[in-house]
């Protein structure tokens, strides 16, 4: 009997123990056949205020299913989620890209889930962060090397801090982005020509449509035929490539890196603009001290001749262009004549120093280790002051104080004296909550009075004008405030080609992301609920690109005392008020009526200076924004009323770097036109009162409503 039963008992474990290995084996086959990998940003890296991707690769050998790409930050700031839908039948690998925006410099935590239609997690990869996060002013550049090795390196600066330190990353063709917004955290894109056949068609028109807003483009040419072979390839670069020839003396190279940032091609860190000898600091240092690689310098190079059609010869050895540099758009192209990646370039020792210069790293950070411009408010800020709702009044917090004080002493001293004066001090248990509820209700009445209000929505587009063939590019920016009577939720939706949307970047709020958002995110573009507590205003900012008909086309020839410009207004409204940047000046244009075209004569003796016009005008803009986040505050406080000439600010943003107490706004890539106008660019911005470029974002209706665009239209210089 005794044995009976230790067998069934025994039995009865292996029935357990069978079981148990069923479903725990079924539970790793069944996560075997659903793979989840997770890549963020550029090779690793991501930087400050710019948006960058999220790589979701899913290879599902289950069986199929509707899954949820799910991501939210992790603990603190946890305030947005983006949600996209992808079908997943059986035997699929696919690859998702979720643009994510980077709310500040520091390490962050990312929560990444794949769920099914049931709301199931059927994978998830929690607190993952980036390899490297980076601060906004920080050069980035990306690669598309022919082979692994011969992606770019750049020379670490003195500043001895990880997220200040310049940045190279290394992109593979099979998972390279094909939404520009997402391209532009990177300063500067390195493409092999053997490469650039390998590229989609959505990967080359995301990186043309980059470049146009403002990216450096550098094509290494390995054959003629890797450049023929490609039209677009060869309708932007700046020369026609024909044979390669042997150099066998090419002193050249070594000089042009050793001199390093010279007067003549020295640029501020900040503004992009030059500086005067007495006021450049000594950055050449770095690069005249380099080592002469005698290796390199008896080795036969290989270099590419070729016609150039437009641009500037930046380097030329034995009298033979081997950098060329044309803009294009608000950007530029580069073409390198020779390829780096081959010898002897591979092996030269100032290979590093050579790419460094190229990129434009700037010359102050390899001479000085206190060099830092990362430290300041956000540029949303200027917006938020343009735009916030007028509804909303501050109390003083001198009338802060005296109510206070009149409380302390009514529930202190006059309630003590009248009560013992009129012989009935037990009546404090009745008085004393009177008084806290009559000054509840006064306290609210007075906040309703400064506070309530009608729904309100206004919205500001700054859309940059890139001309593509006979129709446009639109990269806009269209910052969005939205007043709410009441605790709600507001659709929104971004319907253009392609559509981000995210709330106010703080930058000095570690990292923080005001406002709450649920998007869900519909291919390239989305739909949204946002949240907007009672009483308050929120800020939320709609990146996007839009391919159009040419709302506002300009031209722009010498004269021998200036410019003729010649601008035609092909929109529906209005401009009002129109500048001309070009060179280091701000030239007044006037207006220009709805559907005409006008001629203005501009002069190179007039106009004012960029930097003057934007220091005194943005003077006082630190202190603004920083009040503005004040709950109390005085009249008026945190507000900027000059609509039209503070986008022009914020849009030469960086020359107020230097002049606030150490104090520099934070931009996005591209928002900031200093660089482009030192570049050679000539910008109209031009201010037009009630316009909106594209169908509005705001699914719901409000009680006021405002809407203006700042147009920027990049104008090519053609001479007489």
């Amino acid at each position: 009997m005794q044995i009976t039963l230790r067998k069934t008992r025994a039995c009865g474990w292996s029935v357990l123990l069978l079981c148990a290995a069923f479903l725990f084996g079924g539970a790793v086959s069944a996560r075997a056949d659903l793979q989840f990998d997770v890549f963020f940003g550029y090779d690793g890296t991501v930087r400050e205020a710019s948006w960058f991707p999220i790589v979701c690769e899913i290879r599902n050998s289950d069986a199929p299913f509707t899954g949820v790409i799910e991501v939210t930050p992790s603990g603190y700031g946890k305030g947005q989620s983006q949600r996209m839908v992808v079908e997943l039948p059986t035997g699929t690998l696919k690859r998702v890209v979720v643009p994510t925006f980077a709310n500040t410099r520091y390490q962050t935590l990312w929560d990444v889930r794949l769920l099914d239609d049931r709301g199931r997690v059927r994978q998830e990869q929690v607190a993952q962060r980036p390899q490297r996060q980076v601060g906004w002013e920080v050069k980035l550049i990306g690669s598309l090397p022919r082979t692994a090795s011969g992606a770019v390196s750049l020379l670490p600066i003195k500043r001895n801090q990880p997220d200040a330190q310049p940045a190279a990353v290394r992109f593979q063709p099979p998972i390279f982005p094909d939404n520009p917004l997402v391209l532009e955290g990177l300063d500067v894109l390195y493409l092999n020509s053997e490469v650039a056949a390998n590229l989609r068609a959505n990967q080359v028109n995301a990186i043309l449509a980059w470049m146009n807003a403002g990216g450096h483009l550098i094509v290494a040419i390995e054959q003629a035929a890797d450049v023929t072979a490609l039209a677009w390839l060869r309708g932007v670069l700046p020369v026609e490539p024909k044979d390669l020839v042997t150099v066998k003396v090419h002193p050249e190279l070594d000089t042009w890196v050793r001199a390093g940032f010279s007067t003549a091609n020295y640029t501020s860190p900040q503004t992009g603009r030059n500086q005067m000898p007495e006021a450049r600091p000594s950055g050449e240092t770095s690069f005249t001290t380099l080592a002469t690689d005698s290796a390199f310098e008896t080795a036969d190079i290989q270099i590419m001749t070729g016609t150039v059609r437009d641009g500037r010869v930046d380097l030329a050895v034995d009298e033979k262009p081997v950098i060329v540099t044309a803009n294009r758009g608000l950007g530029r192209a580069t073409a390198l004549m020779f390829s780096p990646e081959r010898e002897p370039f591979k092996s030269w020792k100032n290979l590093s120093a050579f790419w460094t210069k190229l990129a434009e790293v700037p010359a102050t950070l390899y001479s000085s280790a206190d060099m830092y411009g990362g430290y300041g408010h956000s540029v949303d800020g200027i917006f938020g002051a343009m735009i916030d709702s007028r509804q909303v009044h501050k109390l003083p917090v001198g009338w802060l104080l005296l109510l206070l004080l009149v409380y302390l002493l009514v529930i202190g001293p006059f309630d003590r004296l009248w009560l013992k004066r009129i012989n009935r001090p037990m009546l404090t248990w009745i008085t004393f909550p009177c008084y806290v509820v009559f000054f509840s209700g006064l306290i609210y009445f007075i906040g309703y009075k400064l506070r309530a209000g009608d729904s309100e929505y206004n919205e500001i587009h700054l859309v940059d004008v890139l001309r593509n063939g006979d129709r446009a590019e639109l990269r806009g920016r269209t910052y969005a405030s939205i007043y709410s009577p009441s605790n709600a939720k507001y659709p929104m939706e971004g319907a253009t080609k392609y559509a981000t949307l995210r709330g106010e970047f703080m930058a000095m709020g570690g990292g923080q992301n005001l406002g709450k958002a649920d998007i869900l995110l519909n291919g390239d573009n989305f739909k949204a609920d946002v949240f907007v507590p009672v009483w308050t205003s929120q800020l939320y900012v709609n990146d996007w690109w839009h391919s159009t008909n040419m709302p506002l086309s300009a031209s722009l020839k010498s004269t021998p005392d200036g410019w003729s410009l010649t601008v035609q207004n092909q929109s529906q409204k209005a401009i009002t008020t129109a500048q001309l940047a070009i060179g280091d000046k701000l030239h007044s244009i006037g207006e220009i009526p709805a559907g005409q075209t006008k001629v203005f004569q501009v002069t190179n003796y007039n106009g004012l200076l960029i930097q003057d016009v934007v220091r005194d005008r943005g003077r006082h803009y630190q202190s603004t924004v920083q009040e503005r986040q004040y709950a109390f505050g005085r009249k008026g406080g945190g507000r900027i009323d000059d609509l039209p000439m503070a986008s022009v600010v914020a849009s030469f943003i960086g020359e107020l770097a230097g002049s606030q107490q150490g104090m520099n706004f934070v931009a996005s890539p591209g928002l900031d036109l200093s660089e482009a106008v030192a570049q050679g660019h000539a910008v109209l911005l031009a201010w037009s009162p009630g316009a909106s470029p594209t169908a509005p974002v705001n699914q719901f209706k409000s009680k006021r409503s405002a809407s203006n665009t700042l147009w920027r239209v990049p104008i090519p210089i053609t001479q007489n």
